[in-house]
């Protein structure tokens, strides 16, 4: 009886410590589709998974190197993936054809936009595209947003052509002549002023009027309404990455740096500095860090009406929500170099 006691005693010590060994449950498995290539603007979603906080908030989340915007919004609007990085102009177009998607916050408060030119081509503005060629991705923003662009500018849609051009290609496509004219974001702005100096030339949507909210979080309309606990949770963590990487972005591009190759950390650096202007309006200092204004939504919705037209108009209420943001976590301003 002794003995059967002492084995039954064993056994349950045994069967505790299987269970304490035994790893912990990862969590929701979560999908956040990028809409480009990792870059310093999405080291802070690789920051906090490195430092498990998507973990501990019940979140097993993979990363997905996107496409473009279009492809992003797209892929996220079908149910492809619950979460994904897109430019909000673009989002608002795909919602129009029918994508389910719903912004939650946004990244870029100002347009990183960018056209880029060498002025030994004979482009000194906006009013000289027309008759050039145009090097970008077929998914990208400014390709999809190029009518509202032309029509700001003052010149006929039809009066540029477009040439296909990876991401990592335009520099060597400008320089070599193979385009006359790239689209690029904002933060990656100092590429350019090393490479070309002097005969660089460029327009940022903003300086001609156009201002659209930039690279947001956005999820699944269907997947929020079934799982909002996880959706809040993956906004709050990232909010608080984002703000950890604005105090301190080291050890957010080295995470960066560790999870994806082929990365200067210089390069980096030089981009953060650009995101975090991009990142800063009246609204992200005071409201929250990536707070999405109900009126400048209504000017995108706006814009994206009169330039591009609405397949199917919907509410623009519908396509965002500031609900799940921390309103404690705002944009430190003082963190931006004079």
């Amino acid at each position: 009886m002794q003995g059967l006691k002492k084995g039954l005693k064993i056994a349950s010590l045994a069967l505790a410590l299987a269970v304490q060994a035994a790893p912990s449950h990862a969590g929701e498995a979560v999908n956040l589709i990028l809409n480009w290539a990792p870059t310093a603007d999405h080291s802070p979603f690789y920051y906090a998974k490195a430092q498990g906080w998507y973990e501990k908030a019940g979140i097993d989340l993979t990363i997905e190197t996107g496409k473009g915007s279009g492809v992003s919004s797209l892929k996220v609007g079908s149910g492809g993936s619950p979460f994904g990085i897109a430019d909000l102009a673009t989002m608002l177009v795909a919602k129009s054809k029918g994508a389910d998607v719903v912004a939650l916050m946004s990244i870029y408060a100002n347009t990183g936009q960018t056209f880029y030119w060498l002025k030994s081509y004979g482009v000194n503005s906006a009013k000289d595209f027309p008759g050039h060629k145009i090097g970008n991705p077929p998914g990208d923003a400014s390709r999809v947003m190029w009518p509202a662009f032309a029509k700001a500018a003052g010149i006929a849609p039809d009066a540029v052509s477009f040439v296909n051009v990876g991401p990592t290609a335009k520099i060597a496509a400008l320089k070599s002549h193979t385009v006359d004219i790239i689209s690029d974001f904002y933060n990656e702005h100092d590429l350019k002023v090393i490479e070309f100096g002097a005969d660089l030339g460029y327009v940022n949507w903003k300086d001609i009027g156009l201002n659209p909210y930039g690279n947001s979080l956005i999820v699944n309309g269907a997947y929020l309404e079934k799982n909002p606990k996880i959706a809040d949770a993956f906004v709050k963590v990232s909010q608080k990455a984002f703000a950890a990487c604005v105090a301190d972005v080291a050890p957010c591009l080295k995470a960066l740096l560790d999870a994806a190759s082929g990365l200067d950390k210089e390069n980096q650096e030089r981009q953060w500095e650009r995101i975090k202007f991009l990142m800063t309006d009246d609204f992200t200092t005071t409201k929250a860090l990536g707070w999405i204004d109900a009126e400048r939504m209504k000017k995108d919705y706006e814009l994206v009406q009169t330039y591009l037209g609405m397949e199917k108009p919907f509410e623009v209420g519908s396509a965002f929500s500031t609900r799940m943001l921390d309103t404690s976590i705002k944009m430190d301003a003082s963190k931006l170099k004079k």
